[in-house]
This record gives C-alpha cells, sequence and structure tokens, in this order.
C-alpha cells in the first residue's frame, strides 16, 4: 500500500488515462506500419515497436496496481507536532547552518527538483517522528549529518 497525497493520485489517474487512451494506439499504429513495410524476420521497426508495446503494457499494469492499492492522506485531519509522511518540513544542517525545506512524499510522488523526498529514503527515514527542534542523525554516503526540524506542516 502506498499513501499518497490527492493531488499525488490524481496525476497517476490521469497519467493512466494518457498511456491507454493516446500512448497504447501510438503503439498499435507504429507496429501495423512496421507490419506493412514487409518480411517480419528482419524488420527491426517492427520488434523496435513490439518492444516499446510490451514495456507500455508492464508500466500501464504497475500503475494500475499503485492506483489500486494508494491510500489517500486527507492533511487537513494530520497532527503537525511530528514529521509525517505528506509533511512539509523545513531543516537545518547542524554544521553547515544550511536551510532547506522538503515534502515527504510517497515513492511514487518523488521528485527531488521540486522539493518532494520519498518516504523510503535515508532522510526522510531519519526525520519521521521528529519534533520541531530535535536533531535527526542521518547517514548519507558521505557520512552522518545532523538534520534540526526548524517547522512541520501540511501544504
Amino acid at each position: 500500500m502506498a499513501y499518497i497525497s490527492q493531488k499525488g493520485y490524481d496525476e497517476l489517474v490521469a497519467k493512466l488515462q494518457h498511456m491507454e487512451s493516446v500512448d497504447r494506439p501510438a503503439a498499435s499504429a507504429a507496429i501495423a506500419e512496421a507490419r506493412d513495410k514487409g518480411d517480419l524476420s528482419e524488420n527491426a521497426e517492427y520488434d523496435a515497436a513490439k518492444e516499446w508495446q510490451g514495456k507500455l503494457e508492464t508500466e500501464i499494469a504497475l500503475l494500475k496496481k499503485t492506483i489500486m492499492e494508494a491510500k489517500i492522506i486527507d492533511t487537513k485531519q494530520m497532527d503537525t507536532s511530528t514529521v509525517q509522511i505528506l509533511s512539509t518540513v523545513e531543516l537545518r544542517n547542524v554544521k553547515t547552518k544550511q536551510q532547506m525545506k522538503y515534502t515527504i512524499v510517497s515513492a511514487t510522488e518523488a521528485d527531488l527538483r521540486a522539493g518532494k523526498l520519498s518516504v523510503e529514503t535515508p532522510i526522510a527515514k531519519g526525520l519521521l517522528g521528529k519534533k520541531v527542534g530535535e536533531v535527526a542523525e542521518v547517514k548519507v554516503p558521505a557520512g552522518t549529518i545532523q538534520l534540526e526540524v526548524v517547522s512541520i506542516k501540511f501544504e
């Protein structure tokens, strides 16, 4: 089961609809076009189109499973006293004093450039359950860092 925001759920559903209504017909059309070009045993275009279709169908199946198993979280009813999934957390690196802000999300919603950190990352795991003012010691490839929780909110 994956915990997900309503916005993340809606994005997954829209992606699935696009894949089924646009990408799937495009893959079928590419196969039909390649098939019309003759001998299939030596037709690289046909092989590529079939491979694309196979990958697309696998991705559609995985997306359907994720959507089916998703549990939508209503952030309005969540407690902001501790870091949880869907919390937006402002942090300060104790050593460098650098400030950062992340929203802890499910793996399917993760996007580091947008400040969305997967709940499965070492940083998120270290922050879960922490309160404002507490320091999380997190092991990262470069060593151990200390992150102080400055604020917790839900957006």
